[in-house]
């Protein structure tokens, strides 16, 4: 076993910051040492966004993973780079803006409730926590939202460690999501579909080596 030094979720973007990206004045970077600094001095314009609390809680599974990651042995599994780091960083950027209102049914026909789309990519992404070995990279929500009752297929991209069965770590994936939109949306979910973009596995070059495979 070799002895690594945590490397830090990168400060300077390796990117420039995606259109779209900006959470209320804020940007991800400064989310990010926000969060590196142990959410102090409080930072009231932040803790009082609703976008920047989904990617903040985004970030803080990320740097989680990523440290879970470190903790392996260095010849099965390599530290991610910075700028496989800096692109889950834009892309919880992107989704924690709060996109089209998904309405919530009410016995008061007065009443107008509705959860956010960039809430209910952070109830995805947060369904991964319990998959082992899997990071949740982009989620999409194609259909008609905005009605309730129309048909929704949730379309997600995971990263796997090299080691983890694909099939059943996707199959795991898909019943996590599936139970937690269940239990905190009204969504008509037609079909969860899941998309394996890379396996994170050393090369004997000692760099990452990248696959994709789909499971639908």
């Amino acid at each position: 076993m070799t002895e690594k030094t945590p490397t830090p979720m990168p400060s300077n973007p390796t990117f420039p910051a995606p259109p779209g990206s900006d959470l209320d004045g804020h940007s991800i970077e400064e989310l990010s040492d926000y969060l590196d600094a142990g959410r102090e001095p409080r930072n009231d314009s932040i803790e009082s966004s609703p976008g920047c609390q989904i990617a903040l809680a985004g970030l803080a599974r990320l740097h989680r993973l990523t440290m879970e990651q470190l903790d392996a042995d260095v010849e099965q599994e390599p530290a991610p780079s910075d700028s496989w780091v800096q692109s889950i960083m834009n892309r919880i950027a992107l989704e924690a803006n709060a996109g089209r209102d998904i309405p919530i049914a009410h016995s008061d026909p007065h009443a107008a409730l509705a959860l956010s789309e960039g809430a209910v990519r952070g109830i995805i992404r947060s369904a991964g926590d319990g998959v082992e070995g899997v990071i949740v990279g982009r989620c999409r929500l194609d259909g008609d939202v905005t009605h309730l009752g129309e048909p929704i297929t949730i379309r997600v991209e995971m990263s796997i460690a090299w080691g983890e069965n694909i099939p059943a770590a996707a199959s795991q994936l898909r019943q996590a999501i599936a139970d937690e939109l269940h239990k905190h949306t009204e969504l008509a979910v037609a079909a969860i579909d899941i998309t394996v973009r890379d396996v994170r596995v050393a090369a004997h070059v000692g760099t990452p080596v990248q696959a994709t495979a789909t499971d639908a």
